[in-house]
């Protein structure tokens, strides 16, 4: 009991850390601190542009989080280099710090979702303002740095195959970010992007245009009903980030993604690395944040739409081959990423 007491402590401490650190992120005091030596409290906020009195609080659960160096004075405050790698864009390490600002979101719906413990039902997109901002920084760090040389090339032939020209989707594009990058980078290509937020379209829009990419295109789409309306043999390659199990109806979707594709064309699939046994995934190294994920987002904004299944984000690798198999797709491989300890992509033959 008293140890377990103790990792409650624990507990109590790393998520308010989560908070703090999603804030120190979101105001920029990460980055600025890095280039700052030892500093005073009213040093950082004139930096940074900010408030001494909250800059101070914030420090105060900084240092006593390990995360800040302070003086014994307890006036003067250092972000070690190291812990900058990782706190901030462009360092040396992998930024992580994006992630905190999960906590806050999950944070924000804790009584809607508190609330369908009790009746059942689902929390709406529309309850979720930032999801897709912090998505496609999420994003930014998996899937776009090494979407053209590690992610694409997964399907044998299709660099050279985009370089010539075909017809591509992403289904559930969110901000459209991998669009943007292979819009650029393969001219010859058609893309086209599905969304349902009205948030995310208008943004994906807005840079299309503000890029020139006369190339790439998005439709707000509910793909609820997919298989029904789904365009016939339309696209030579589809693609699907982190964005199937959020759906209502996963089934209906990747129906209606198999009639999409051409008779030789090939579906690209990321999702959640996972097993489908939660006893499997006792190891896993971001487990009990992935469940956390799903249970505050995933799986109720799917349950929050007609009929929605709730997979949830942890439906694992058994499940999804399921699936895909349910909706007539052949072949199926599964493949892992040395920088991606979160996901899997999935190549699917029609």
């Amino acid at each position: 009991m008293d140890a377990f007491g103790e990792r409650l402590v624990g507990i109590l401490n790393e998520s308010s850390l989560g908070l703090m650190i999603s804030i120190g992120y979101r105001t920029g005091l990460f980055e600025t601190m890095k280039t700052m030596a030892t500093s005073t409290s009213q040093q950082v906020a004139d930096e940074a542009g900010l408030d001494e009195r909250y800059v101070r609080e914030w420090l105060g659960a900084m240092s006593t989080g390990g995360i800040v160096e302070v003086d014994e004075t307890g006036t003067l405050f250092r972000l070690p280099a190291e812990h900058a790698a990782m706190l901030t864009e462009g360092g040396e390490g992998e930024c992580m710090a994006h992630l905190a600002q999960f906590i806050g979101l999950m944070g924000s719906v804790e009584d809607k979702v508190v609330g369908c413990f009790e009746r059942g039902g689902g929390v709406p997109y529309s309850e979720y303002p930032r999801f897709h901002e912090v998505m496609a920084m999420d994003s930014g760090q998996s899937v776009i740095p090494t979407l053209l040389d590690h992610i694409l090339p997964l399907v044998p032939g299709l660099t050279m195959a985009l370089k010539n020209g075909i017809r591509v989707l992403d289904v559930g594009c969110g901000r459209g970010k991998a669009l943007s990058v292979m819009a650029k980078a393969f001219p010859n290509s058609e893309f086209v992007g599905y969304e349902l937020s009205d948030e995310a379209i208008e943004f994906c829009r807005s840079e299309a245009e503000k890029d020139r990419l006369e190339n790439l295109r998005y439709e707000q789409r509910d793909l609820t009903s997919f298989d029904m309306d789904a365009p016939a043999d339309a696209f030579d390659f589809i693609t699907a980030f982190d964005a199937i199990h959020d759906q209502g109806r996963p089934d209906r979707v990747l129906k209606g993604i198999r009639q999409a594709l051409r008779k030789e064309g090939m579906f690209l699939m990321q999702d959640i690395g996972a097993s489908s046994n939660i006893s499997e995934n006792s190891e896993h190294p971001i487990g009990p944040l992935l469940y956390t994920l799903s249970c505050m987002h995933c799986m109720t904004v799917s349950l929050a739409q007609p009929g929605g299944l709730g997979v949830g984000a942890m439906w694992g690798e058994a499940l999804t081959k399921e699936f895909l198999a349910n909706a007539g797709f052949g072949k199926v491989d599964r493949h892992t990423l040395d920088h991606d300890i979160q996901n899997y992509y999935y190549t699917v033959q029609k």
